[in-house]
């Protein structure tokens, strides 16, 4: 596991090249447990020296090894390995010195030796200068720690792969990359119980190496008592230290805390890690030094460190409030931790201030005033960064408390309803305690009653109407006008801004040039981030994809700059939703992963991404996939999603159950979703659910909720500008059209609904929407080819308000020929655009139809070509879909198949492939 060092094999080899090459001493100096004696094992298995005598030399274990008598040398060639030579005495090195000096050519001798430990620094062979031999070439290597990269290594061969980025980071740190130490702490975590799941958390506590343990304290009480509190002082600063500032801890004064120093140097208990620092080579090696230290002079310890760390600058204010507390000072820990918290959260570094309180509030016996003033700065910087569980239960609990005055308990209960409703994902619960907020905050603190407020002006939420939210807005910007506070009435506007773009009101590309993006005020600066991010997710939703680069762009810059990391992943799941409706799908399933496992502790802000990895696994054919990835992998209840992202993945979930004709189910489930748009009623969001919930209904034969659902619909957006919306309501009237026509038995009919199909197609190509308009054409050639298929003669499409029956009595045997090859044409693009995209299942669908109607080519011989030793092309498309986890029956539906027939061809494909499973045929193919 210990590396070998490259150029000492190198060194060595050079005197075994050839015959007559002058011997090689190679010197290796490295600090314990960096390997020096695997290195000598390595160089023991020098390639290329077969014949080589290999001669140990283990100094100070048994006094060495004889070697020639006086005036002798080695006469055959030797590599001599001497491995320790720090602990060789007088003697010893008198014997070694000679044996160096007598080296004939064809030999060479490797020494290891611990620099901290030689008696005369500098000189490996003891205090007397040796003489070289003219012949002799006289090399030196020196052992480094291991960089990250080589940890993460280590950590895989004995953890495996569960080790993450934070926890390598964290066994680097602990260790100083020291091989030896690495090592020992991996495998204590490979023991460890419960088993080690891969945090640095888990690093931090998993305690010191015995190897390690044993070193450290042999060479700290090697230092005389007097002198040993200048190590204790190090152990507790824990980190690099100048030397007034070890000595300011160690109690001793100028003079003996000088002389301390250097005996702390010269025992190798403590060494220099930089100019003018000191400390512990290893620094797990400090937390076994302070176990050992007595009570009352620990305590005195950590109060002069932390007087002594309040001198710098900047101040760690943190580490300063751990050294209080260690001291038993616990106001001054308080003090610390609160100005610790200020200071990260000034600098953005909202987690680490959340860490540092949640830790601190969650200690029994903190007195109430320090509640009060460190719950709101707990709870302010949760709402700006990432979720935290144990955030949202130390604030339940707290705004429970009934000694808390109620300005302090409004302000947590506000920030908490905002952590309920935007960072869980709990709206129902998060809007109960928004409202209580508002009632608490409306007589103490006006500002945080507007700010309460414009939360409940958010209109994603399922269950409050639009008029319920539009209430709201007029009660929030006039307790924001009355606060006089800019950021307030920046953060109604942003809310303002998502509510207006959200129903498509004229006004709202208005209120987004109101945005005071240019404040110098960080506060205003993120609420205008907030206000840009939310228009770009509304122009999103209503089909303005080329607006939505220069909102995301100034928006994320502007939350980078003023420190918002909620907006800034906000902001990328938005990215998601435009990439898969703008048809750029390469590399998008690997960027939704991503993001879902960056986001990992915050699973409803991964919501996005969750269900465009959902979308993308339903066009793929992969449906298992689909089902997991469209309910949020569990991670919470799919009916707290917000309203247009509920309603996508509601649409995607009822086409799925549609292709597996469990088309009563697809009904209950349309109706369900469309009850949830209906109340909220912005209707725009309507657009990614109405085609397949009208389709449900239709195929179900519920025809009059159908109607009803395509008449609210287009009454809801009246004359909204709503890009996306307009084309789903085309896109719906062409559905219910061609269900309508078919349940009928009116072929006549289906031509008028081709071309409303292609209306829509035409809008969604404007936006642009490859794979609706891709869909939507799709459906219109499959209109035609039915039109052909059950009325014989086809009629003729058009927009003529005489009608299709008109048309169908003038239609001409060439107007017939030229619509069937039309929509044959139509198909065509539509699979290779199906394909382009990586839509596998649209395209085996759209190929599927076009066999029912292509001719067979002219000159083609007579019967069937064989594929005995590979796939048909039909056998592939069933395995494709097979293995993508599809049943035989929703194979055989999308291929126009009988069910026996996909066993048949799956049967062939698993034999050829030599597959042992459907789902081995994914790697087999």
């Amino acid at each position: 596991m210990i590396a070998t060092c490259g150029s000492a094999r190198r060194s060595l080899a050079r005197a075994f090249a050839a015959p007559d090459a002058g011997p090689v001493l190679l010197f290796v100096e490295g600090a314990a447990g960096l390997g020096k004696t695997h290195l000598l094992r390595e160089l023991a298995e020098l390639p290329g020296t077969p014949d080589v005598a290999r001669l140990w030399w283990r100094c100070g274990a048994d006094g060495g090894r004889p070697e020639p008598a006086e005036g002798e040398v080695w006469r055959e060639p030797a590599l001599l390995l001497v491995d320790d030579v720090h602990r060789a005495d007088e003697d010893e090195l008198r014997r070694l010195r000679r044996v160096l000096a007598g080296m004939e050519p064809g030999s060479a001798a490797a020494v290891t030796y611990r620099p901290e430990e030689l008696p005369v620094p500098g000189m490996p062979l003891g205090g007397s200068a040796m003489t070289y031999p003219f012949r002799l070439t006289v090399l030196g290597d020196r052992l480094a720690p291991w960089d990250e990269d080589r940890v993460r290594r280590a950590a895989a061969e004995v953890l495996g792969e569960s080790c993450a980025a934070e926890a390598v980071s964290a066994l680097r740190e602990r260790t100083g990359g020291v091989p030896r130490a690495v090592v020992d702490l991996l495998a204590m975590l490979r023991e460890q119980r419960p088993a080690f799941t891969g945090t640095a958390a888990e690093v931090a506590a998993a305690g010191v190496p015995a190897r390690l343990a044993e070193l450290v304290l042999s060479r700290t009480y090697a230092v005389s008592p007097a002198h040993r509190p200048l190590v204790w002082a190090a152990a507790v600063l824990d980190g690099p230290a100048a030397r007034d500032e070890l000595i300011a801890v160690s109690g001793l004064g100028a003079v003996p805390g000088s002389d301390a120093l250097l005996r702390a140097l010269e025992s190798a208990a403590l060494a220099e890690l930089g100019e003018g620092r000191y400390g512990f080579a290893v620094p797990l090696a400090a937390d076994a030094v302070r176990d050992t230290v007595p009570g009352p002079v620990r305590q005195d310890l950590h109060r002069r460190a932390a007087g002594v760390l309040s001198r710098r600058q900047p101040v760690p204010w943190a580490a300063v409030g751990a050294h209080h507390r260690a001291a038993g000072e616990y106001r001054g820990w308080l003090r610390a931790v609160e100005k610790a918290a200020e200071s990260a959260a000034a600098s953005g570094r909202h987690q680490e201030a959340i860490t540092l309180l949640e830790r601190t509030l969650a200690t029994p016996g903190i007195p109430p005033q320090a509640r009060a003033r460190l719950a709101p700065l707990l709870a302010r910087n949760a709402v700006t960064g990432l979720r935290s569980d144990q955030t949202v239960e130390v604030l339940e609990q707290i705004v429970r408390d009934a000694d808390l005055p109620p300005a302090v308990r409004g302000e947590l209960r506000l920030d908490l309803g905002l952590m309920l409703s935007n960072q869980m994902g709990r709206f129902a619960e998060g809007w109960r305690v928004l409202e209580v907020a508002a009632a608490e905050l409306r007589e103490v603190r006006s500002v945080l009653a507007a700010r309460a407020m414009a939360a409940l002006v958010t209109p994603y939420w399922p269950g409050a109407s639009l008029d319920v939210h539009r209430g709201w807005l007029i009660k929030a910007a006039a307790a924001a006008d009355d606060s006089g506070d800019d950021a307030m009435r920046t953060a109604v506007l942003a809310n303002h801004v998502g509510l207006a773009m959200s129903w498509a009101d004229p006004e709202a590309w208005d209120l987004v040039e109101r945005l005071p993006v240019q404040s110098t005020d960080p506060a205003c600066a993120r609420q205008a981030a907030r206000g840009l991010c939310n228009a770009a997710d509304s122009a999103v939703w209503l089909g303005f994809y080329r607006r939505v680069d220069g909102l995301l762009t100034e928006g994320r810059e502007l939350a980078t700059r003023s420190g918002a990391p909620y907006t800034e992943h906000s902001a990328s799941g938005t990215r998601l939703l435009q990439e898969w409706w703008t048809g750029q799908w390469l590399g998008l399933a690997k960027r939704c992963e991503d993001f879902v496992a960056d986001t990992a502790d915050m699973p409803f802000l991964s919501s996005d991404a969750y269900v465009v990895r959902g979308l993308l696994a339903v066009a793929q054919g992969d449906w298992g996939e689909a089902r997991a990835w469209l309910s949020q992998r569990g991670t919470f209840g799919t009916e707290n999603l917000p309203v247009p992202l509920g309603a996508t993945a509601a649409g995607a979930v009822i086409r799925l159950t549609l292709a597996r004709q469990e088309v009563a189910d697809a009904a209950e489930q349309a109706r369900a979703a469309w009850t949830v748009v209906a109340e909220k009623g912005v209707w725009p969001w309507a657009a990614e659910l109405a085609p397949w919930a009208v389709e449900a209904l239709a195929r179900a034969g519920d025809t009059a909720t159908a109607h009803s659902m395509v008449r609210d619909f287009a009454q809801g957006l009246g004359d909204a500008d709503a890009p996306a919306a307009r084309a789903a309501l085309t896109w719906s009237r062409a559905v219910l059209a061609e269900s309508e026509a078919l349940a009928e038995g009116r072929p006549d009919g289906l031509p008028a609904a081709a071309e409303t199909y292609r209306k829509a197609a035409a809008a969604y190509a404007e936006l642009p929407r490859p794979y609706s308009q891709a869909l939507t054409t799709e459906c219109a050639a499959r209109c035609e080819l039915a039109a052909d298929t059950v009325g014989g003669e086809a009629p003729a499409h058009s927009a003529d308000p005489a009608g299709p029956k008109a048309l169908a009595a003038s239609a001409s045997p060439a107007d017939d020929h030229a619509t069937i090859a039309s929509a044959i044409a139509e198909l065509e693009s539509c699979a290779q655009h199906f394909t382009d995209l990586g839509a596998v299942w649209d395209a085996t669908r759209a190929r599927a139809l076009l066999r029912t109607r292509q001719p067979a080519k002219k000159g083609r011989p007579p019967g069937r070509p064989s594929h005995s030793d590979q796939l048909s092309p039909r056998e592939a498309e069933v395995a494709q879909l097979a293995s993508s986890g599809l049943t035989n029956r929703e194979i055989a539906a999308t291929l126009h198949l009988s069910p026996r027939t996909v066993e048949q061809h799956i049967a062939g494909a698993m034999r050829k492939t030599g597959a042992l499973s459907r789902r081995d045929l994914t790697h087999r193919l």
